[in-house]
């Protein structure tokens, strides 16, 4: 391997890293926000997608500590909180699916989870 194929390498895995924790911020906001958007006195259909959207919106901002953290953390542990993360995510956006005026952060949600995937693929 190269020096430049090396550098091409890790600079897209920055890229990667930095597009997944931002999609991870977003996803975050968005989730709060729709969970906010559910009435807390409607059917118990509300309070699973409030529930959801609080979790999506924590594994989110919990991911985007993991990804901003120290460079060193082990490849392991950052997998592990991905896999979490995405799952997480899909699991909110199917949720999500069922409530009109959620549409976003159903969106948002995929969308990370899509993120999470593709940097996983980056790890070896």
């Amino acid at each position: 391997m190269t020096t430049t194929t090396s550098q091409q390498e890790l600079f897209r895995f920055l890229e990667d890293r930095f597009a997944c924790a931002q999609a991870c911020a977003d996803c975050a906001l968005a989730c709060a926000l729709g969970a906010s958007l559910m009435d807390p006195d409607g059917p118990k259909e509300h309070d699973l997608a409030r529930r959801k959207g609080i979790q999506c919106a924590e594994a989110c901002e919990a991911t985007c500590h993991v990804l901003s953290g120290q460079p060193e953390q082990s490849e392991r542990r950052i997998r592990a909180q991905l896999e979490w993360c995405r799952d997480v995510c899909l699991e909110c956006a199917d949720v999500f699916d069922r409530h009109p005026g959620a549409e976003i952060a159903a969106k948002t949600s995929r969308t990370c989870a899509q993120a999470c995937a593709d940097f996983i693929a980056t790890l070896r």
